[in-house]
């Protein structure tokens, strides 16, 4: 099949199909005499491999190693345990860092008037960098005591 035909099978960009290609996640391909990419069944195969673990949020870096594991008939699961957890350590970080963004970003928009006025404390936290608690430490126009007591 034709990289069309293969992004269509595997779930994958045609773009993607060739960056993998060209990092090695999966080898060269089979070509026809006009230099077209013919895919088959071990490659869509290995395509929906690197497809499942992009989706768990595995890097590039992270699935050659996952890929080399997984042609490896002598692997000890043990390594591929140890990638596992090693990767629900930063999927937990990544998950605690979008958290403390919803809480800020929730906190700013409880500040925010909503209405016509121009002054918005979520474009001044963006534009100053200093979080609303430290607001009274900004000069008047972007805080004050005023936005200090908004704050609260």
């Amino acid at each position: 099949m034709n990289i069309g035909q293969a992004a269509k099978a595997s779930g994958i960009s045609a773009k993607m199909i060739r960056y993998y290609e060209d990092t090695g996640l999966i080898g060269p391909v089979a070509r026809t005499d006009a230099g077209y990419r013919v895919y088959g069944p071990r490659d869509i195969h290995t395509l929906g491999f690197i497809k499942r673990s992009r989706d768990m949020g595995f890097s590039v870096e992270r699935i050659g190693e996952l890929l080399a594991l997984w042609r490896d008939r002598s692997r000890h699961s043990a390594d591929v345990k140890r990638m596992a957890l090693e990767h629900v350590q930063v999927l937990q970080q990544r998950i605690a860092e979008l958290q403390d963004m919803v809480q800020t970003v929730q906190a700013l928009a409880n500040c925010c008037a909503g209405d016509e006025r121009p002054d918005c404390p979520i474009l001044r936290d963006i534009e100053t960098g200093v979080p609303l608690h430290d607001a009274s430490t900004l000069p008047a126009p972007f805080g004050g005591a005023a936005a200090a007591k908004r704050a609260r």
